[in-house]
């Protein structure tokens, strides 16, 4: 499905022709130039050129949202990194030839988070499964301790996920608001993009305030509500950072 994307409430149609691709039954996951190589990976499936695949970027950039288009067509189990120096190994493997593993780089300088690593990357391989792993930046640039991993790892395809360009922050916004039945201006999303965080998260969240403050003053959404929205946001994110 493709098309411009249209606000609720008869507001103007918005020029934001960006692909839409079912993800979970709830969202959809829109195609961009920072994202279209990992899209094009996970089309490929299952014809990848080894048993793993690893996509990395910052947060927020939408690893784990295509995590879940993936598990979607593959039916893979989902692993957090966090838990992977306590992982059954073989009780994960034998749920499925597809695993995905979310955070795989936190594994790296935790010797028995590596071994897990490893072992699940042998078993997937010898069943003639798939891995998926995302983290923040690719194999080369893990502190991993156990030679045998790193060197799987680097054999590896690793995909870069770049921070949302403007027209995908645009398109994330509309649909963000649509989903909430928003009416907004086109010119109040030019407003909002080229200030707030550059992430998929950020544009969630900031739609999520700007519901909450529409809603508590019965107000429609303007631009002094927007500024207020962002800075908001803005102190929140530094709270956070500093917390």
């Amino acid at each position: 499905m493709s098309g411009a994307i249209r606000p609720s409430g008869g507001a103007r149609q918005l020029p934001l022709d960006l692909p839409l691709r079912p993800a979970t039954g709830v969202e959809d996951f829109l195609v961009a130039e920072p994202n279209a190589e990992a899209v094009a990976w996970i089309d490929r499936w299952p014809a990848w050129t080894g048993p793993a695949l690893v996509l990395w970027g910052p947060p927020g950039c939408g690893k784990s949202h295509l995590v879940q288009v993936w598990r979607a067509r593959s039916g893979a189990e989902r692993i957090d990194g966090a838990v992977l120096a306590g992982l059954d190994v073989g009780a994960a493997a034998e749920r499925g030839p597809a695993v995905a593993v979310d955070d795989a780089d936190r594994a790296a300088g935790d010797p028995a988070a590596e071994r897990a690593l490893f072992h699940l990357h042998n078993a997937v391989a010898q069943a003639g499964g798939s891995l998926l792993l995302t983290a923040a930046a690719p194999p080369a640039r893990w502190p991993t301790g156990l030679a045998d991993l790193d060197s799987r790892l680097r054999a590896a395809p690793a995909v870069a996920i770049g921070d949302p360009d403007d027209r995908l922050l645009a398109a994330v916004l509309v649909k963000q608001l649509t989903d909430r039945q928003l009416e907004v201006a086109a010119d109040l999303v030019d407003y909002l993009v080229p200030r707030m965080e550059r992430s998929f998260a950020a544009a969630r969240a900031l739609v999520a305030r700007l519901d909450r403050l529409s809603l508590a003053e019965r107000r429609r959404i303007t631009r002094p509500l927007a500024a207020r929205a962002l800075s908001e946001e803005s102190e929140t994110a530094t709270d956070r950072n500093e917390g």
